[in-house]
């Protein structure tokens, strides 16, 4: 069987302990031999492991327990485990010592100079500076502009090349907007 209970074990004990499911139906489902759960039943197995209840934890109903009780061939079926994983990365905001608080104009500087696609907007959130910053930099107007060495952020570990590639795609999709935007009011005029 592809689905296995969490603590398979635990919840053979319990079914064990809180049903009239028959040692096959049980071992079938918790996925263990039919002579483990009997050596649970007779206390031989599993001393000390305590119960686990499936229901609670909402892998079986107790419809189903009922079921699988009334009708000994039918085997129990676990409830979908889908578990939605969430991928989104809440940016953490980090503290960023002295020492290294340089290299953040740097890194605009860099991805100005590497990526002129990006908006202001895009690099001042992506290095953690303020869009006035980024545009006085771009405009050579920085009060430390002689004094800046472009620096890969990536390299300074400022934030993940996936954040990079997806502040660069999304540049991209908005330039391809705008172009399409101009194509139109030309076809208009």
């Amino acid at each position: 069987m592809s689905n296995v209970p969490l603590m398979p074990m635990a919840t053979a004990v319990w079914l064990v302990e809180n049903t009239t499911l028959t040692f096959k139906q049980i071992a079938t489902f918790c996925n263990l031999h039919e002579v483990e759960v009997q050596g649970i039943a007779d206390g031989e197995v599993a001393k000390g492991i305590m119960a686990y209840n499936p229901i609670i934890s909402g892998q079986l109903s107790r419809e189903e327990i009922e079921l699988s009780s009334k009708d000994e061939n039918r085997e129990l079926q676990i409830k979908n485990m889908d578990v939605e994983i969430s991928t989104s990365d809440k940016k953490i905001k980090k503290y960023v010592p002295l020492s290294k608080r340089q290299d953040k104009p740097d890194s605009a500087l860099w991805l100005i100079k590497h990526h002129s696609l990006l908006k202001d907007s895009q690099i001042a959130k992506l290095v953690s500076i303020t869009k006035n910053s980024v545009t006085s930099i771009r405009n050579k107007s920085y009060w430390n502009y002689n004094n800046l060495n472009p620096k890969d952020p990536v390299a300074m570990n400022l934030f993940t090349q996936k954040d990079l590639i997806a502040a660069i795609e999304k540049a991209e999709r908005r330039i391809k907007r705008e172009k399409k935007q101009k194509e139109k009011e030309r076809k208009i005029s």
